[in-house]
């Protein structure tokens, strides 16, 4: 069997910028899952304030807009007020649905949620390609010498 860099083998998405505190509710974008076999969700937060009740959890449907999105039974994960700076992950191995997103439920009181990276993985051709521009740059080094970086 032939390894690749983990990089040649998943797509990394930044699924949504980071929002300000708030109350409302957050929904990354939406993540076409044609062509690999689960994601990986990436959850990051900020500051959430005492009393505040704040969940993450995974949705599906067929959709290409999720106007169909189901909740993904057993993703839900409680994000206690005292979470602040931690980070969060839903993994989603062979959803039976083309389409998925995580959704950061936010109530009572504010909760800064950082970037939503998402990790498709599992791809049916390969090599990958991760350099998006303004948004996420790659390099890639196969056994480097030591020396300046």
């Amino acid at each position: 069997m032939i390894h690749a860099a983990l990089s040649d083998e998943i797509k990394i998405t930044l699924a949504k910028a980071a929002q300000a505190a708030g109350t409302t509710d957050i929904e990354s974008d939406v993540i076409d899952m044609s062509g690999y076999e689960g994601v990986l969700f990436l959850v990051t937060f900020g500051a959430i304030t005492a009393g505040a009740v704040t969940s993450i959890k995974a949705q599906q449907g067929a959709a290409s807009n999720l106007s169909d999105a189901a909740d993904l039974e057993g993703t839900g994960i409680a994000v206690a007020d005292d979470d602040d700076g931690q980070t969060f992950v839903i993994d989603v191995y062979k959803p039976r649905e083309r389409y998925v997103r995580a959704v950061v439920d936010r109530a009572t009181q504010n909760a800064v949620v950082g970037e939503i990276y998402a990790l498709l993985y599992g791809a049916k051709e390969l090599p990958v390609t991760n350099t998006v521009a303004n948004t996420l740059t790659l390099e890639r080094h196969t056994s480097p010498a030591e020396g300046t970086a």
